[in-house]
């Protein structure tokens, strides 16, 4: 009987192994990132990679507690609205209160003791969460009301990004843009929709550019003027290389010290003072450093491989629910992948954003793993409910 089947043997692998292999790659590149710089100012070579293997651990316990759960519960009404409520009370919390606070300018953390928590790095999956909820509840009429359907959600969803702006982490604001763009024409709107905002959103990205650079930021407030200089540092980062190229250039040395075999695993020259950032947002100039591209590129492989997979299985499952929520955790880890890569290599301008899994930092592997609980637990959902048709087409026919 495909009822007695136990969840644990509906476990989908091609998911958990990629997810298990690129955890301990990036234990690995934390380490070795971290450990001179640590040595250097007296500390424990190992004390920054020991906390993010505990947030590891807990990770692993809270994708167990996720896949355990029943998928109907990520769909209780008033648990996703709290969730809201309580994401949206920290974002306020942390730009207008005492709780919050600066790092690399923007005031985007709250500290309790030696735990720091970075509230937009939450948001990714509430807004995820929050969308597929509300979406797969109005796919009825969804492509022909769009006002009742998607209007009322997406103001909601604004303003949460508008409060990360303000702190201001534009980074994480685009992320989360995109994100819900992603969903957001995914969902089943009328795809005249799609061809207005792609086009106002291309069109609108090139006005803003070409406004910055004749202006020479001149229209923005002066607490994102360095918006104006990465944009200029991207054109040209030679023509600054000691000041605001410093970051770009020294990664472009990185990625060309490593070759196609690296220096070998912690031999790196660019983390030991030259490139700041080494264990957060360059992590991937030195892996391609250390490990070399040919190791790199296989990195990068598994990546897009688990990617794929958790696309796919949204994009096979029968619940609209079950299907926008991985689209949705699907589009976050490829955008990451894509600003991040993009701004270490000179394709877009540099925006702060971790590279998933390799770079140091305990809230967005947690995230990560949460929503990497989620998809495990709608496979196993879908794969249940495929063995029941089966089993209910078998007995028919007999």
């Amino acid at each position: 009987m495909p009822k007695k089947v136990k969840k644990r043997h509906l476990l989908d692998y091609s998911i958990l192994i990629p997810y298990l292999i690129l955890s301990c790659v990036g234990l690995i590149m934390v380490y070795s990132s971290t450990s001179a710089n640590q040595m250097s100012k007296g500390l424990p070579a190992a004390g920054m990679v020991i906390n993010q293997l505990q947030f590891w651990v807990l990770s692993l316990v809270a994708m167990f507690f996720i896949y355990k759960m029943k998928t109907s519960v990520y769909q209780n009404k008033g648990f996703i609205m709290l969730a809201i409520a309580v994401i949206s009370a920290l974002l306020l919390a942390v730009r207008f209160t005492n709780l919050g606070v600066t790092i690399n300018g923007a005031q985007g953390w709250i500290r309790i003791g030696g735990f720091s928590m970075q509230p937009a790095e939450y948001l990714k999956i509430m807004v995820i969460w929050y969308l597929a909820y509300i979406l797969a509840r109005r796919q009825k009429y969804i492509d022909r009301e769009f006002k009742k359907a998607v209007l009322r959600p997406m103001l909601l969803v604004g303003f949460l990004i508008f409060l990360v702006v303000i702190q201001p982490d534009l980074g994480n604001a685009a992320v989360l843009t995109l994100i819900a763009m992603v969903m957001l024409l995914s969902s089943g709107i009328n795809y005249m929709y799609t061809y207005l905002f792609g086009g106002l959103g291309i069109l609108g990205s090139i006005g803003f550019i070409e406004a910055l650079l004749l202006t020479k930021g001149s229209f923005i407030p002066a607490n994102l003027q360095y918006v104006y200089k990465r944009f200029e540092v991207f054109l040209n980062p030679f023509i600054d290389e000691r000041d605001t190229g410093h970051q770009l250039v020294n990664s472009y040395y990185a990625i060309s010290n490593g070759g196609w075999f690296g220096r070998g695993l912690g031999n790196s020259i660019q983390k030991k003072g030259f490139l700041p950032e080494a264990h957060s947002d360059f992590i991937f100039a030195i892996t391609v450093e250390e490990l070399g591209l040919i190791v790199s590129l296989i990195i990068l492989v598994i990546l897009f491989f688990l990617i794929a997979r958790i696309i796919l299985v949204g994009v096979r499952s029968r619940k609209p629910f079950n299907s926008l929520l991985c689209i949705g955790i699907g589009a976050m880890l490829l955008i990451q992948v894509f600003i991040n890569l993009g701004g270490i290599t000179g394709i877009i301008p540099l925006t702060g954003i971790t590279f998933p899994f390799l770079s140091h930092g305990g809230n967005s592997l947690l995230i990560i793993s949460v929503s990497i609980g989620f998809v495990l637990n709608i496979s196993a959902d879908e794969k249940r409910q495929r063995l029941v048709d089966e089993y209910q087409m078998i007995e028919t026919d007999r």
